[in-house]
């Protein structure tokens, strides 16, 4: 398909107009031939195939190709309803790609079809109604003249008419009409207007006719039902006009009925088209969105509730069985899922893929949860499809609220949010909205949509830590910490930014920007105190020893502070180095060799491999704070504690590594670790992390 123009095998374009010429021809008198008639209509068709081409859809040419028929004088029923199927039929053959709209230009063929038809039955309408009058008005010649002409037309009309006297009875109807409602014409002067109606007919649709035989309005046009002679439904356009006598009080009645059910029923089948899931049968998106907002309209203290599903592990079963084995497991899900909620205020409705949803009204969270746990259970069963025994489980967001309190669009919102929860939190499961845990989470998608703008602004800043030698209690070293000065959630520490730079990937210029300070707060240090200035040692993340430009990155860092290297320590938690290998290894084993310090942070929470220990180039480990407990003299201490960091201090000296222990807090525990041997600590009892100037007061 290029541009507005579908691209079909030879021929099918003329056979499909071909076809479709041959079924107008059936349907009535066409004042053309057939070779005319079939040239028309294949620029019938080529419009049609434009219009359904179209990467926007406009229905007006489609909805003149329906107007046309009329004006050729296609006017019977089954002209429509054979271009209707032909349509239905065909375009899916000549433009594959483009089915999903061939209910579209049948709608519109349709309402082209139908407003001209309107139009034609307005324009005799207004012929009999003029010669209705002509002939009261007019001398006896004139009379008898417009008798006959309105006798010819009421007679031979394809129209219905009726006739009623001023009591709403019937006085005489044309053979369309009798025809229409299935009696003899000679059987239905004397019957009441009543008598075509259905019994539970709602009394505003009589009020109408009861205000014109009141005198009170002069004519009236509706779509309605009426009721024919065996007790069905007749779908017709009534149009009715009110015949008043010399004193202009009512005299007459006379109505024009137009027989439209197959357009109603051709109609209501596109809006069920337009409302439902091709594949599974149920509501689609528009009809659930019509039915949340309905909901919402009516205000009120009633609750509504959602339960928005998601097949867990779909795309596997599609990737690996195939589209067709997906599509039968969606089917069977849908049947399950309605046989276990539908019901007069409930909804269920397949959203796209695999996502379903549930709507309740006049609910509890109660009745939502047992659902939930229900629908669940119903997933577990396993489903039997073309050989293959399939089980498969939902994750499952449930939001139930006040209408009142919420908007439709929050509410779908919040069960979106609610079924994302459910699938993090381990999948085949529900979770229930919790505006808690949603603050949280907002924030959270705040901090990490500013921290960008932050880096840029200079909203972060660097703290300093001392790393004290245990032997002399002299200052050694300090560890750079970042800070974020928020300017609306204030000061906020790594363990609340950190974790989101390293998803988003934005730890790579945060961390390149921390090293850089650091090193600069170095220099500075250095030109004052010369080598009295203690080592810099900076974080270094896991997803920044993935990337290519690591070691000219630092080496242009190192270059310009104008530090040696050996005064800069690049620290790794103990899961982060282990996990190294290839580049990221190689680029750890690059910096070494320049001289940069490589030390494991958290050592003794992660799981070490001795062997491929020995190989990292490492200069020093750090002791995680957790250990340190055990080494307080207290009866909380727990003695292996104190083994354990004995055991941990005398492997690393083995291995030719200082060790630093963190998170020393009180003088027993660094009296402990001195008597172990453990080099240097840092912790709360030194000093805690601040500005620079806290480090100077160290080295006055």
């Amino acid at each position: 398909m290029r541009g507005d123009r579908v691209d079909c095998a030879p021929g099918e374009r003329e056979a499909f107009a071909e076809q479709w010429a041959t079924a107008l021809a059936a349907t009535g008198y066409v004042a053309m031939d057939r070779s005319t008639l079939t040239d028309n209509v294949t620029k019938y068709t080529e419009i049609l195939l434009a219009a359904l081409a179209s990467d926007h859809f406009d229905p007006a040419p489609v909805a003149r190709v329906g107007s046309t028929l009329v004006e050729l004088g296609l006017t019977y029923p089954q002209a429509l309803s054979a271009s209707i199927q032909l349509i239905g039929d065909g375009l899916p053959r000549l433009a594959p790609a483009r089915t999903g709209m061939v209910p579209a230009v049948q709608a519109a063929f349709a309402a082209g079809f139908a407003d001209a038809m309107r139009l034609k039955i307005f324009r005799d309408q207004e012929e009999i109604r003029r010669a209705a009058f002509d002939a009261r008005r007019g001398a006896e010649s004139a009379l008898l003249a417009s008798e006959a002409r309105f006798r010819a037309m009421f007679t031979q009309s394809a129209v219905g008419i009726a006739i009623a006297d001023k009591f709403g009875t019937l006085t005489e109807v044309n053979a369309a009409c009798a025809r229409m409602f299935g009696y003899d014409a000679a059987d239905m002067p004397g019957l009441h207007i009543d008598d075509l109606r259905f019994p539970d007919e709602p009394s505003a649709l009589r009020a109408p006719l009861r205000e014109m035989l009141a005198g009170e309005r002069d004519s009236y046009r509706m779509e309605r039902m009426l009721r024919k002679a065996d007790g069905r439904p007749l779908w017709t356009d009534l149009s009715v006009t009110l015949v008043r006598d010399g004193s202009g009080a009512p005299n007459f009645v006379v109505g024009m009925v137009e027989d439209i059910t197959e357009r109603h029923t051709l109609e209501r089948r596109l809006r069920h088209q337009a409302n439902h899931d091709p594949l599974t049968g149920l509501g689609n998106r528009a009809l659930f969105t019509e039915r949340l907002n309905a909901a919402f309209a009516r205000g009120g203290d009633h609750r509504v509730g959602l339960c928005y599903l998601d097949l867990d592990g779909f795309k596997v079963i599609n990737d690996s069985l195939g589209h067709d084995i997906g599509d039968e497991l969606l089917i069977a899900v849908a049947a399950r899922l309605d046989a276990l909620v539908s019901g007069d205020d409930r909804l269920v409705a397949r959203m796209g893929g695999d996502e379903f949803v549930v709507l309740v009204e006049n609910c509890t969270g109660e009745q939502m949860i047992t659902l939930a746990e229900r629908i669940l259970a119903t997933m577990a069963d396993p489903v039997r499809i073309g050989g293959h025994r399939l089980t498969v489980s939902a994750s499952i967001g449930l939001v139930d609220r006040v209408v009142t309190t919420a908007t439709p669009a929050e509410t779908m919102r919040d069960a979106d949010v609610t079924l994302y929860w459910a699938k993090a939190d381990g999948k085949n499961r529900w979770a229930a909205y919790d505006s808690e845990r949603n603050a949280r989470e907002v924030a959270r998608f705040t901090l990490a949509a500013r921290m960008p703008a932050a880096v840029e602004s200079d909203e972060f800043y660097v703290d300093y830590q001392p790393i004290v030698r245990l032997a002399d209690g002299k200052l050694v070293g300090v560890e750079a910490l970042v800070r974020w000065a928020h300017p609306e959630f204030g000061r906020l520490g790594p363990d609340q930014f950190i974790g989101l730079a390293e998803e988003t990937g934005l730890i790579v210029p945060l961390g390149r920007w921390v090293l850089r300070e650091a090193t600069r707060q170095a220099r500075r240090w250095r030109d004052t105190y010369g080598d009295a200035a203690p080592w810099m040692s900076v974080n270094l993340a896991a997803r920044q020893t993935e990337e290519p430009t690591l070691v000219a990155d630092i080496t242009t860092i190192l270059r310009a502070s104008r530090l040696p290297p050996s005064s800069v320590q690049l620290e790794l938690t103990e899961s982060a180095i282990m996990g190294t290998a290839g580049a990221s290894l190689k680029a750890l084993q690059e910096l070494a060799a320049l001289g940069v310090r490589i030390a494991i942070d958290d050592f003794g929470t992660g799981y070490s491999n001795l062997a491929y220990l020995r190989q990292l180039p490492v200069h020093a480990i750090k002791l995680a704070g957790s250990f340190m407990e055990g080494l307080r003299d207290s009866a909380t201490a727990d003695p292996a504690d104190a083994r354990i960091v004995a055991t941990l201090v005398e492997l690393a000296h083995a291995l030719g590594h200082k060790v630093v222990a963190e998170g020393v807090e009180d003088p027993e525990q660094a009296d402990r670790l001195r008597e172990i041997g453990c080099d240097s600590a840092q912790g709360w009892l030194f000093a805690k992390p601040g500005p620079p100037e806290e480090i100077e007061r160290w080295l006055s």
